[in-house]
């Protein structure tokens, strides 16, 4: 009778917050192992969910992931977008350390929508360099939209290109900072922040 009333009583999951769960399981392992040995079934059966339920939600491997990557870039973008009126130099560190608190906080997966560009599958590789563009996109915008280095698109053709090699870096950086870098998190800020104001005024 008693294990009878804990089932009845055990709150059920609403569509978004299943949704949200099996995504948290799929980072986990999209972040651990490479595309082609995550199995749908794995993640069914970590979430303690019928296969039939997962596939309803998502009907292919292709789709859970490009849902993965997708779910990681709006994170990102959120985390990073800019504060109108408030000059880039200022809100550097600032845009920089919540960044860094999010790729510490959601380490799988910042690892998992990494591992994106690396999968054989086309549409996942293409999911991933969409949600790179828009972050590039971010970026110029805000950098185009300030008083101090807005001239330089005028002056610079090379901007589009400093902004994207200065992701790749800090992408790099951060990956190796979660595989148990002696830095601290304000040293990677810091390093991070020299970098893209070293390029821009070179």
């Amino acid at each position: 009778m008693a294990a009878n009333q804990g089932q009845r009583t055990r709150r059920r999951l609403s569509t978004a917050e299943r949704r949200e769960q099996l995504l948290t399981v799929g980072a986990r392992l999209f972040s651990e192992s490479p595309y082609d040995d995550v199995w749908i079934e794995q993640v069914a059966e970590i979430a303690g969910v019928s296969r039939g339920l997962l596939y309803h939600y998502f009907p292919t491997k292709r789709e859970f992931f490009a849902a993965v990557v997708e779910r990681e870039s709006e994170r990102m973008l959120r985390m990073t977008a800019a504060v109108p009126g408030v000059p880039v130099r200022e809100q550097l560190t600032v845009v920089l350390d919540a960044y860094l608190e999010h790729v510490r906080a959601h380490a799988h997966g910042y690892r998992a929508f990494h591992r994106a560009d690396a999968a054989g599958d086309q549409t996942v590789r293409r999911v991933y360099r969409r949600a790179l563009a828009a972050q590039e996109r971010q970026i110029l915008a805000a950098l185009a939209g300030d008083p101090e280095f807005g001239p330089l698109f005028g002056q610079r053709p090379d901007v589009r290109l400093a902004v994207r090699g200065w992701l790749a870096f800090t992408t790099a950086v951060c990956l190796e900072w979660l595989r148990g870098s002696d830095l601290s998190r304000e040293q990677v800020r810091d390093l991070c922040a020299r970098a893209l104001l070293g390029v821009l005024a070179s």
